[in-house]
């Protein structure tokens, strides 16, 4: 039986050359919910080559992943795959986006990777024992002044069935005089997260897929997740908010509007 953590490297790196040959290429693009919600035919190539791998060593293995859906077996074992997170920024040339993989046994995850193949980062955790960058350990950042946090969010395609719009939280931060960036790729913004270049991260309605691996990766980095009430986090709740930990409750003060 091939280890676990082999199998997942072995996919995400497969994967990875794929998206990077493909890269400012020539390929076909589409949209699925909306116009600007796209999918690429090399979404679905970096898909089904991760899935064969995976398949190849574990067969019965169950699969959730953002192209292809959930594939369910009689497994404890579940693979949570998004063969390119930040797909449009691919569509568009923009090297923020990657592979994301993490596996789950029960309600645990137990491994995790982020690949962005163009910035040769690879970003990895196993369950208790710590996370890294290229094999070097990584920690979110030590920063407790939350007037000098740097932070990032990302808006959703759909909004949210919130009471509040998501843009008023988003003011809210900005009137704060905080540095709020967007990338377009949730994966890569938890990460960013884990290795301490942001401070904090906040979005409504991620999937499973966008969030599995880089939450295993903050938290074994040093973080903290949950959701916007500040209760613990599943890979399939409807709002993220991932930090070094220091500036949690400051952040949730702000998205909840309290004094």
């Amino acid at each position: 039986m091939a280890d676990l953590k082999e199998v997942l490297l072995e996919a995400v790196k497969e994967a990875g050359a794929i998206v990077q040959t493909y890269f400012q290429g020539q390929f076909t693009i589409e949209s699925k919910d909306g116009i600007n919600n796209l999918v690429t035919e090399v979404d679905k190539l970096s898909e089904d080559k991760i899935i064969t791998t995976i398949k190849k060593y574990y067969p019965d293995h169950s699969i959730i992943s953002e192209e292809s859906g959930e594939e369910k077996q009689d497994s404890e074992y579940q693979w949570i795959i998004d063969p390119i997170d930040g797909t449009v920024n691919f569509a568009h040339g923009i090297p923020l986006c990657c592979i994301s993989i993490a596996l789950k046994k029960g309600n645990h995850l137990l491994l995790g990777t982020v690949y962005n193949p163009m910035m040769n980062e690879l970003f990895f955790a196993e369950q208790g024992k710590g996370a890294t960058l290229n094999g070097l350990p990584i920690s979110v950042s030590k920063k407790s002044d939350f007037r000098k946090a740097c932070l990032v969010t990302g808006f959703p395609y759909k909004w949210p069935d919130e009471r509040e719009h998501p843009i008023k939280v988003f003011e809210r931060f900005v009137l704060e005089g905080l540095p709020v960036r967007r990338l377009g790729s949730a994966a890569i913004d938890l990460c960013w997260v884990a290795c301490g270049r942001f401070d904090g991260f906040w979005e409504y309605n991620l999937s499973s897929w966008d969030v599995a691996a880089g939450y295993l990766i903050v938290e074994e980095a040093g973080g903290r997740i949950t959701n916007f009430d500040g209760d613990a986090y599943s890979v399939f709740d409807k709002q993220t908010l991932a930090t070094n930990g220091l500036i949690h409750e400051e952040m949730l003060r702000l998205i909840k509007n309290r004094d």
